[in-house]
């Protein structure tokens, strides 16, 4: 079993240990699921630069609250983060 970021209070998850988790899931091979999960999050990471809400079940609905721009292209974002109601509720 690999090491969430629910059982590692030391820090948040970074991508190697999403990419663990994904490949642990699923059983695709880590170098099928290295592009695709890093598509994703740049697709993400798009969408919410530009200002759009992001709908993704079972995570929930991501929005920006508030958005500043620093130098060299950089941005701060606020969001905010509705989770879904889980099923068993």
């Amino acid at each position: 079993m690999t090491e969430t970021a629910e059982t590692d209070p030391a820090g948040p998850m970074k991508k190697p240990q999403l990419l663990d988790e994904v490949v642990a899931r699923t059983n695709v091979k880590k170098r099928d699921a290295k592009p695709a999960v890093e598509a994703a999050l740049a697709v993400i990471a798009e969408a919410l630069s530009n200002g759009d809400d992001v709908n993704l079940p079972p995570l929930g609905k991501l929005r920006v609250i508030k958005s500043k721009d620093l130098e060299a292209g950089a941005k701060v974002l606020t969001l905010k983060l509705r989770t879904m109601k889980s099923a068993s509720a």
